[in-house]
């Protein structure tokens, strides 16, 4: 099944007309992959419309009639585009100011500012199945707490995401301290 263009340019250019241009952007599998970076691009738009296709897509001439960004969720194939607009939409919306009870929380997530993992976190009780909250983040100590989550942040990265790690040119403290007695 393949959407048919008229439908889909007819929606397209109703909307321009009375709400203005937008970003128009194709969710597809030959997209640019999506990412922190490019939901912190697209909050910044006025207007965002996404076209989601179904089975094998959309009408090739939908493409080549307007100027479409393309993004695509990953290396894998859906029967439909809904779930990955709705991906694209909840990582963009929660950047928008006043969307989060504090616009500071989304500073601080994984992948913000060319960032990896987020830090592991704790709530109440204190010790939980004989599982203790760690005793640097009931110390009051700010500079503490933050390196600690720094470094909790940096280790995770590394075990949990090498690929992002090297991306970021994050390395192990532990065995880059090490002497290297490798001969060549």
């Amino acid at each position: 099944m393949v959407l048919k263009p008229e439908p889909i340019l007819d929606a397209v250019e109703w909307l321009e007309r009375h709400r203005g241009p937008s970003r128009k952007i194709l969710l597809t599998p030959q997209g640019r992959p999506f990412d922190q970076r490019l939901a912190e691009e697209l909050s910044k738009e006025q207007q965002i419309t996404l076209l989601a296709g179904r089975y094998e897509g959309f009408d090739e001439r939908v493409r080549e009639e307007c100027e479409w960004d393309e993004i695509s969720m990953g290396d894998f194939v859906l029967c439909g585009g809904e779930l990955p607009g709705l991906a694209v939409l909840e990582a963009v919306a929660r950047l928008v100011p006043g969307v989060l009870g504090d616009d500071e929380s989304a500073e601080q997530d994984s992948f913000q500012a060319g960032a990896g993992l987020d830090h592991p976190h704790y709530t109440r009780p204190r010790v939980f199945r004989g599982r203790s909250v760690p005793d640097v983040l009931l110390s009051g100590d700010h500079a503490a707490i933050t390196a600690w989550r720094q470094e909790r942040a940096r280790e995770r990265t590394l075990s949990r995401r090498p690929d992002l790690a090297a991306r970021l040119g994050l390395t192990d403290l532990a065995n880059s301290a090490q002497p290297n007695n490798s001969k060549p």
